[in-house]
């Protein structure tokens, strides 16, 4: 990989050139605040507005675009994602402070999803439907839905732009993409790669910056403005529903994968030493960032306090430091000092609800670090791996997603309250169940809301071929990857062909409407 498109000061993607701004940001390695990894500009109003007026004039080209062109496309771009995975995932550990065998399996994830859909070119199918008329032909098709805006995080900033940019493009949209703030220079190097694949000019625009008051929020704002014809975001709740709200009042329907609190349940037959170390994976992986990560593990009353003891052991043994030094830390940073202070303040809410801290001291320093701690935790923000015990239903630990390491131990009695407890939250997107009683499993995936289950499994993971997304607060019912992704990158449209050379009316010319019935049908009766 080009050492200049890495390093250095950046420029915005609009139609194939570079465009700077008046201003800028800077991103830099969250484990080392003196290593600056590049400079971005922050996009004007007007910008975000040239790259959708540019991303239009585009889309007239890319959309006839044979599919299966614009498959083979998707699969240089896969190609080309490939041969740069290990320096592209080098350089996602460094910006955002993920592990770089976390960081090669996020690289892996977009490599899998260019896999996946550079075939679905050639499967964009629609249907020949039989017709009640003679002489006539009834047809469906995929339509590419125009200009899409995409807004994505920077806890996973090569797979998650991956599930929106590759079927978007593949149906024949066009793009205006606003990568997160946290890990602009992984979007920027991830860009160049697309454009490498061969995609025209002006079909994928990239745009940096903020969100609220920002890029982020300009681009939702051209909704309004009738330049973008659908939205993908990823991200909070809360912005989720004010994205949603302005799409609804457009007529258009978003793409939003948000938040969770996932649940994990762990019954009295299973296996508790497999379900410790999926715990410790589902509730500390990437410091607890990650919206798929474990918030509440429900405990069987039978196995809790074993499995409790055996948990709290496991968390301490836990490695934790800077990814870019030691590679056997289980964790490094915070990836910005706002998911840190959020996080923090979950240690009132767990006091105040009457939770007990069984493990965890706020932030790691150099006189409050616990013993797997490794390297200078003054050079970045660090979060102690945190538990809590005696959590109930209704706490606001409970409820509420920290986005940080922290996980609560709930004790249940049952399968049935073990589903009752795990489906009281406002969230609906990972869960997963550890039992080796086949009827329990069953019963845990046909009753426990959410958009994703694992049985004997960890909360996190995803597979290109699957469908990732979540029910209640964690979306909106759209999903990611696999087919089903197809559905919300395109629009039916349905053709109807008249060969017989005159008008006919369905249902009232149809030949059935003008056949007697071989017997007669009593009159219904008189109502009066």
């Amino acid at each position: 990989m080009d050492s200049a498109m890495t390093t250095g000061m950046h420029h915005h993607l609009i139609a194939g050139k570079d465009v700077a701004s008046p201003a800028s940001f800077e991103s830099r390695n969250p484990s080392r605040q003196d290593d600056l990894v590049g400079v971005f500009p922050e996009a004007t109003l007007d910008q975000v507005r040239l790259a959708c007026d540019v991303a239009r004039s585009a889309y007239a080209g890319w959309r006839t675009t044979p599919a299966p062109i614009r498959g083979q496309i998707i699969g240089q771009i896969g190609r080309a994602i490939e041969r740069e995975q290990e320096p592209l995932s080098r350089l996602m550990s460094r910006e955002m402070g993920k592990t770089l065998k976390e960081a090669r399996g996020d690289v892996q994830e977009a490599i899998d999803t260019c896999h996946f859909f550079q075939s679905e070119g050639r499967r964009l199918y629609g249907q020949t439907v039989p017709s009640e008329m003679r002489n006539k032909e009834l047809m469906t098709y995929r339509r590419p839905l125009g200009v899409v805006g995409v807004i994505t995080a920077g806890n996973f900033p090569v797979a998650v732009p991956s599930w929106k940019l590759i079927p978007a493009l593949l149906t024949g949209n066009t793009i205006v993409w606003k990568p997160s703030e946290d890990a602009p220079t992984t979007a920027y190097a991830l860009a160049r790669l697309f454009e490498e694949g061969g995609l025209p000019d002006g079909v994928l625009n990239v745009v940096f910056g903020g969100g609220a008051g920002a890029a982020g929020e300009f681009l939702v704002e051209m909704l309004d403005e009738h330049r973008l014809d659908k939205i993908a975001f990823t991200g909070s709740t809360a912005v989720g529903r004010h994205i949603g709200a302005i799409a609804g009042r457009n007529l258009t329907h978003p793409t939003l994968e948000l938040g969770g609190k996932n649940p994990m349940i762990v019954m009295r037959d299973a296996d508790l030493d497999n379900a410790v170390v999926g715990a410790l994976w589902a509730a500390f992986g990437t410091a607890g960032q990650r919206c798929t990560s474990l918030g509440n593990l429900i405990l069987d009353e039978p196995i809790a306090a074993v499995f409790q003891e055996r948990f709290l052991a496991a968390v301490a043994t836990i490695k934790i430091g800077d990814p870019g030094r030691f590679d056997d830390v289980l964790y490094g940073p915070f990836i910005n000092e706002r998911f840190y202070h959020a996080w923090h303040a979950h240690y009132d809410w767990g006091r105040a609800d009457g939770a007990t801290l069984a493990y965890g001291r706020g932030r790691i320093t150099a006189e409050n670090r616990p013993t797997g701690y490794r390297g200078d935790p003054n050079s970045g923000l660090y979060g102690w791996p945190t538990v809590w015990t005696n959590v109930r239903p209704g706490m606001r630990i409970f409820q509420t997603e920290t986005f940080g390491p922290t996980v609560n131990l709930v004790t249940v009695d049952g399968i049935d309250e073990a589903i009752a407890v795990a489906n009281s939250v406002d969230y609906g997107l990972s869960s997963a169940i550890y039992t080796q009683n086949r009827l329990w499993a069953f019963t845990f995936k046909e009753n426990i809301q959410a958009g994703m289950s694992s049985i004997n499994n960890s909360t996190t993971g995803a597979e290109a071929h699957m469908p990732f997304g979540g029910i209640k607060g964690s979306g909106n019912g759209t999903r990611e990857s696999g087919i089903w992704v197809l559905d919300h990158y395109t629009y039916w449209h349905g053709v109807n062909d008249e060969l017989s050379g005159k008008l006919q009316l369905a249902q009232m010319d149809t030949e059935y409407g003008q056949m007697r019935a071989p017997y007669r049908v009593a009159p219904l009766a008189d109502p009066r």
